[in-house]
């Protein structure tokens, strides 16, 4: 079966390669590409919405497909916890997979944060993002402190320690975790998550240099949204690791 995929934000650069993947794919075929001046209508007929728009905007499309009862595949950065848990409540039977970082190694190097964070009482993370990048912190930041406080709370009731809170240089504590954001020239993603320990520092760091690193977190999103049933957040529970 072909699947019918309507890009939201089709003129971005998650937009753009998102239509280059799908128009080079067998079993994936382009319904339509919509701009900041687009209609959601077009997306009418389509198997799936694939969006990669701003916040603000995610929010519109999702209600849209939520409304007309197709699956949406949510690309955008800065879905926080409560903003999912009210999206949870209301999309009864509807189908919406949010996917805050589609690489794999920027999956893993999470994934690897929140198993080291229980031998760790000292953690933060530095987020590198291009110039460009609207949100801050990033929703992979984010996330990766989400996993880390559900991995502290499973074997300690303590929390970290922070010092200098409250400080306007400590950045943001998001999940117990702070995160600090730059946004520079000449950089595409990075994210250092730096665990401090007894006279020991462990730094997990995961970089990607363009947004073909998103490639394989696409397609494999894209074919496992048409099926999935209610709010899936993270490449991880795609991949299934």
């Amino acid at each position: 079966m072909t699947i019918k995929v309507s890009v939201v934000g089709a003129t971005g650069r998650m937009g753009k390669l998102a239509v280059e993947l799908i128009e080079s794919a067998s079993d994936l075929e382009l319904h339509s590409k919509l701009n900041s001046k687009s209609s959601l209508d077009e997306a009418l007929g389509a198997d799936l919405i694939f969006e990669a728009t701003s916040l603000e905007v995610s929010q519109k499309v999702v209600d849209f497909a939520v409304t007309n009862g197709i699956p949406v595949l949510v690309a955008t950065s800065g879905w926080t916890k409560q903003l999912l848990a009210e999206l949870e409540s209301r999309i009864n039977q509807s189908t919406v997979v949010v996917i805050p970082n589609f690489s794999v190694g920027s999956i893993l190097g999470s994934k690897f944060a929140a198993l080291a964070a229980k031998f760790f009482d000292t953690i933060e993370i530095v987020e590198t993002h291009h110039a460009g990048k609207l949100d801050s912190p990033s929703g992979t930041a984010i996330r990766t402190a989400e996993l880390i406080e559900a991995r502290r709370a499973e074997t300690s009731e303590q929390g970290l320690k922070i010092s200098g809170l409250g400080q306007p240089a400590r950045g943001q504590v998001v999940a117990g975790v702070p995160i600090h954001s730059l946004r520079l020239d000449g950089v595409s993603a990075k994210q250092e998550v730096i665990l401090g320990g007894n006279q020991e520092v462990l730094t997990i760091t995961h970089q990607t240099n363009s947004v073909q690193a998103y490639s394989a977190g696409i397609l494999n999103s894209i074919r496992f949204t048409v099926d999935a049933k209610g709010l899936v957040v993270g490449l991880d529970k795609v991949l299934g690791i």
